[in-house]
């Protein structure tokens, strides 16, 4: 299973730890954000002004 860009924030995480590089690249600062327990990747890449669609491709290429 990949990531997609509607999968909450948490649910990453919790299932591909080693995404935080790449929320720490992206400097989001998500797991310790309440709002990751509800909020998407979308979502949350869209507060900070960031291409989500290049996220979820850079999420996936490190956890394959």
């Amino acid at each position: 299973m990949s990531v997609t860009k509607e999968m909450n924030i948490l649910e990453i995480v919790q299932k591909y730890p080693q995404s935080i590089e790449v929320f720490q690249q992206y400097g989001l600062g998500c797991i310790g954000c309440a709002a990751a327990r509800f909020e998407n990747l979308e979502a949350g890449a869209k507060v900070h002004g960031i291409d989500a669609d290049q996220m979820v491709k850079d999420i996936n290429a490190l956890i394959s």
